[in-house]
């Protein structure tokens, strides 16, 4: 089951990443093949972490996302002031380093963490937006897919990773007119890893 967890910093938490940045690494190679995407988001002076996104594809379910999200180091140390975990639809079957475009920033675009918190609606018969790919990404996309209850049966909102030339653009990836979400966030982000 594929699951997306982003870890939000706490304020003041820089000392502690930095302290941690080897165990956190070294945490997520135990999930190298499992994992589709991966990296930090920052603040608008491109230095200060906000955030962590993992993406990844976990045997076990709702239980061995949790424990992902929850052992990593940094969250244990008090680094992140909450955590997001929801099963997540990989729309477009790769990994980011999959990703046409390539992950360099030598081509004049910003990347993005976007996610679309929903007003939750059941997926039997309910009419939840963004289920499916846009019609044109533009070749951007870099991960895609709707955030989904525990069960799978509830659409909760729309996480997607892109290229985009400022924030305002990465939102529009969704249907953004759509009362069904509650709040959408664009997140600078940087392909993670070691390097």
């Amino acid at each position: 089951m594929e699951f997306l967890c982003y870890h939000r910093d706490r304020p003041g938490s820089l000392p502690v990443r930095r302290d941690l940045l080897e165990a956190h690494w070294s945490y997520m190679d135990g999930y190298e093949k499992e994992l589709i995407a991966r990296g930090p988001t920052m603040a608008e002076d491109g230095e200060t972490p906000t955030g962590s996104v993992h993406i990844v594809d976990l045997p076990g379910g709702p239980a061995a996302a949790r424990a992902f999200a929850f052992d990593e180091p940094t969250y244990q140390a008090g680094g992140y002031r909450d955590v997001l975990v929801r099963r997540w639809r990989n729309l477009l079957g790769r990994t980011m380093w999959q990703f046409p475009g390539g992950l360099g920033g030598d081509d004049g675009g910003s990347r993005f963490l976007v996610l679309g918190l929903g007003v939750p609606v059941p997926l039997d018969g309910g009419t939840a937006p963004d289920l499916a790919l846009p019609a044109d990404p533009g070749g951007d996309l870099i991960a895609y897919g709707p955030m989904l209850s525990d069960d799978g049966t509830t659409w909760l909102g729309t996480a997607a990773i892109l290229r985009a030339p400022d924030a305002a653009a990465a939102r529009a990836v969704l249907t953004v007119a759509d009362d069904r979400y509650a709040a959408i966030e664009a997140h600078t982000w940087y392909p993670g890893g070691r390097r």
